[in-house]
């Protein structure tokens, strides 16, 4: 494969380039020249001797460490008049045998009297010039190239070839087929003069004798604007809907920029879900990062695209503009889904009406699994634009951070990484937090990031790699239960192993209603006490039970039949949420509800309250 060059073929000095398959599905692995720590320079036959004991000596200043191990020169022989003369090829002779760069001879027009020419040394490594017969300097240990070659210098100064900086991790590059089709990649790994690089669009058809390798030098961006929000698209950031080029505003690098922790403001008040067992016992706090934990079978993805069309911000009066419907967004990012999956939630989306107000992002299971890995940052880094530029409050829905982690093993797996448990990378909990980190608030802008990732526990083991990580990263947990999913209870969520730690910022008088913290702790406490009482008919019968045991009883049985389950349509305000919690707390006399003080009581116990 040949590398990136707009020279001219005469006095090339060029590298053996290879270019090969990795084992990474999708991947190829493609060899670049690398710089060496040795200094650079040029042995000819024709070379004087004095320049061998000039090149002994540069090379005694430093320890040799080569990391190239081919060179090929063409055209390195002198001609009449200084040129190239093509097909005559050179050997490296003396010391300079040792060096892995060289320096390629040019010819061209000194900084003088225009047509003035001399003969000019260009270093392999870093372009520096160096003129006559032999170079005098060795050149710093960095930097790179791909080819070298004559080129006409203009009559007054020098330009400097066309180099590249050092390859760098996530590197982006450019792949040029032998039909003229462009595909993209980004390099996972810079070992001795190989670089691990992943294709986005997959390695089919890619002749490695004959497609050329441009390493852009830059990072993955991602192209943003408001008017991204009603599209969808691939995990790369291309649309997909068969609509136009969404006009970019800006282009942002999908890694983010870390929030200065002094400039965070702490997460409060409340995004509305619309589900009961979320914006009653669990409520999410604008800013906070909450997963949702689930397992294969279960209707996490029903509840996903349920909380897009009814998420919204809590209405507490229409006369106020950052409560409107037009300040919140949604960004839903789907990682490793089938065809199914993501027909579903498109068509879910656009049928409901809930698509003008959704950037969606589709990953399918056949796609690349580089591009697996940048799907959530390219979410995220719209979400900022949005959150930061536009100061809309964004919720940001991740699913399934599961295929995302399985991704990241294989990853690793192919850059020969020492694995961590169950075979994941150890640096799986920094590079989760990369991506649970971005949510959040910034102190002077009205925007806030909202995270909802979405994952499925394997075996529905919470104590497994991904979900013992993300538990630590994030602020509570939402647990999808299999045995209210297999009761017919919709949606499964069991609220005692469920968390929200933010839940007290984002309640309470003023945000939503001041008696919510006393009905989500009295419900959690009816709801525990009434699961040990139907643990204990299973033993002793009902017939043992008291008067208050049967009581727990009905409440268990109404609590999730009534306060849990709910339609996949059915919307709930936080208001109506809260009513039928003491519709459910009046089966007690008030002399049992002993976490909820006097004075609530008295306010909203009586069935005639006019608060509902």
């Amino acid at each position: 494969m040949k590398a990136h060059s707009k020279g001219t073929s005469a006095d090339l000095c060029l590298h053996a380039f290879a270019f090969l398959p990795s084992r990474l599905s999708g991947s190829l692995l493609a060899g670049f020249p690398l710089s060496c720590n040795l200094p650079c320079f040029a042995s000819l036959p024709s070379a004087p001797a004095p320049a061998s004991q000039h090149a002994g000596q540069l090379l005694a200043r430093k320890p040799a460490r080569p990391r190239l191990r081919e060179v090929t020169r063409l055209g390195a022989a002198r001609g009449e008049g200084g040129g190239a003369r093509p097909g005559a090829a050179a050997r490296m002779g003396g010391a300079g045998a040792r060096a892995a760069l060289v320096y390629p001879r040019v010819r061209g027009v000194a900084a003088g009297p225009v047509g003035t020419e001399e003969t000019r040394w260009r270093c392999g490594r870093c372009g520096g010039l160096s003129t006559g017969p032999h170079p005098s300097y060795p050149c710093p240990p960095v930097g790179r190239w791909w080819e070298l070659g004559s080129r006409r210098w203009p009559s007054v100064g020098t330009t400097s070839p066309s180099l590249a900086s050092f390859p760098r991790y996530a590197e982006i590059v450019h792949l040029t087929l032998p039909d003229g089709t462009k595909r993209s990649g980004q390099v996972l790994e810079v070992s001795g003069s190989k670089a691990v690089v992943q294709v986005f669009e997959g390695t089919s058809g890619i002749d490695a004798k004959k497609t050329s390798c441009e390493f852009t030098g830059d990072i993955l961006r991602t192209p943003v604007s408001e008017d991204m929000l009603g599209r969808v698209f691939n995990g790369s950031g291309k649309p997909i809907d068969r609509g136009p080029v969404v006009l970019a505003e800006d282009f942002l690098d999908i890694m983010g920029q870390p929030i200065n922790p002094q400039c965070r403001i702490y997460p409060e008040e409340m995004i509305q879900t619309g589900i009961s067992a979320i914006d009653g016992m669990n409520s999410i706090a604008r800013g906070q990062k909450i997963p949702i934990f689930s397992a294969a079978g279960l209707p996490h993805n029903e509840i996903a695209a349920q909380i897009c069309r009814q998420a919204g911000l809590v209405k507490k009066s229409k006369d106020v503009v950052d409560y409107s419907e037009e300040n919140f967004a949604i960004v839903f990012a789907a990682m490793g889904v089938n065809m199914e999956t993501a027909r579903f939630f498109k068509s879910d989306f656009e049928e409901n009406g809930s698509m003008d107000n959704v950037c969606l992002f589709l990953n399918l299971a056949n796609d690349p699994t580089i591009e697996r890995i940048i799907t959530p940052r390219l979410a995220l880094t719209t979400a900022e634009f949005l959150a930061y530029q536009c100061e809309k409050h964004v919720l940001v829905i991740l699913t399934d951070m599961s295929s995302y982690a399985e991704a990241l093993r294989e990853v690793s797996a192919a850059r020969e990484e020492v694995p961590g448990r169950r075979g994941f990378p150890g640096y799986m909990y920094t590079d989760l937090a990369t991506i649970y980190e971005r949510a959040g608030r910034v102190e002077g802008r009205n925007g806030s990031i909202t995270q909802i990732p979405i994952l499925t526990m394997p075996n529905d083991d919470i104590t497994h790699p991904i979900p013992d990580l993300t538990g630590y990263i994030t602020e509570g947990q939402i647990y999808v239960d299999r045995q209210l999913h297999n009761r017919q209870i919709y949606p499964p969520i069991n609220v005692l192993p469920s968390l929200s730690r933010l839940m007290k910022s984002a309640i309470g008088e003023g945000m939503t209603r001041k008696d919510h913290a006393d009905v989500s702790n009295q419900l959690y406490a009816c709801y525990a006490i009434g699961k040990d009482v139907q643990a204990m008919k299973a033993v002793v019968g009902e017939e043992a039970l008291t008067s208050d045991d049967l009581l727990y009883l009905e409440f268990l049985q109404k609590f999730e039949r009534n306060f849990i389950a709910q339609g996949p349509y059915e919307n709930r305000t936080v208001f109506e949420t809260l009513d039928i919690g003491w519709q459910l707390l009046r089966i007690f006399p008030k002399e049992m509800l002993k976490r909820i003080p006097q004075s609530t009581l008295s306010e909203f116990y009586p069935r005639d309250s006019a608060k509902h």
